[in-house]
């Protein structure tokens, strides 16, 4: 069962930052980020679609060029980094989960990632659309559907998109979804488990790997 660095290890360090990442690739198997583009078509690593809970700033994302965006203080003195300042802190030392956040900037993305590829690296959404464009764009690379709330047969969209994982909200998860998802051929990476009883359910249940915003608390929760 593979541990999974939420937003780098955000309980942890200012999530989304080169720091978060550090102390999340020290304990989990991958790190997971969120890409977001600049005005200016610059894939940075940014949860929201503004840049106001944070950082020091305000307004979208989409509309501050990367200059903009990189003399905010995105917590503790850490910067807004771009995807390639992530890719070349990760080569090779961990797996890296992305997160696609909005739809129409996969081309951008994979494009970028095809210039320093993890060996280990799959691409996320809650976008159907954005999981079928990473197959496509990215065929090196894994994919998964993201949900959290119920909304038809998830696994199967997964199966019909070609995804490699389902990506559930932990609430989301029980011993059916994973056995079906299995069947299907597709790994179960829910999201976010921050208790030692949740991670040992999660266990308990089968599922492939997990999402933590502590990996090092989960990496001793799983020893244990």
């Amino acid at each position: 069962m593979f541990i999974v660095g939420h937003r780098g290890a955000r309980a942890r360090a200012p999530e989304n930052t080169l720091a978060a990442l550090r102390t999340g690739m020290a304990c989990a198997d991958y790190v997971e980020i969120d890409v977001r583009l600049t005005r200016d078509g610059i894939p940075v690593v940014i949860h929201d679609a503004t840049v106001d809970r944070t950082t020091n700033g305000t307004g979208r994302v989409r509309d501050l060029a990367l200059d903009d965006l990189r003399s905010l203080d995105a917590g503790e003195g850490e910067k807004i980094p771009t995807l390639r300042e992530v890719l070349s802190l990760v080569d090779g030392r961990s797996g890296l989960i992305v997160e696609i956040k909005e739809q129409g900037t996969e081309e951008i993305v994979c494009s970028t990632l095809l210039e320093n590829l993890p060996e280990r690296c799959m691409l996320v959404s809650f976008h159907a659309g954005s999981v079928a464009a990473a197959k496509k764009l990215l065929p090196g690379a894994g994919a998964g559907l993201i949900f959290s709330e119920e909304q038809g047969d998830p696994v199967r969209d997964a199966a019909d998109l070609g995804a490699d994982a389902v990506l559930p909200r932990f609430d989301r998860l029980d011993g059916g979804l994973v056995r079906t998802a299995h069947e299907r051929g597709l790994l179960v990476i829910p999201w976010v488990l921050n208790s030692v009883e949740d991670i040992h359910r999660a266990e308990s249940l089968g599922v492939d790997g997990f999402a933590s915003d502590d990996p090092c608390m989960a990496r001793d929760a799983t020893r244990g």
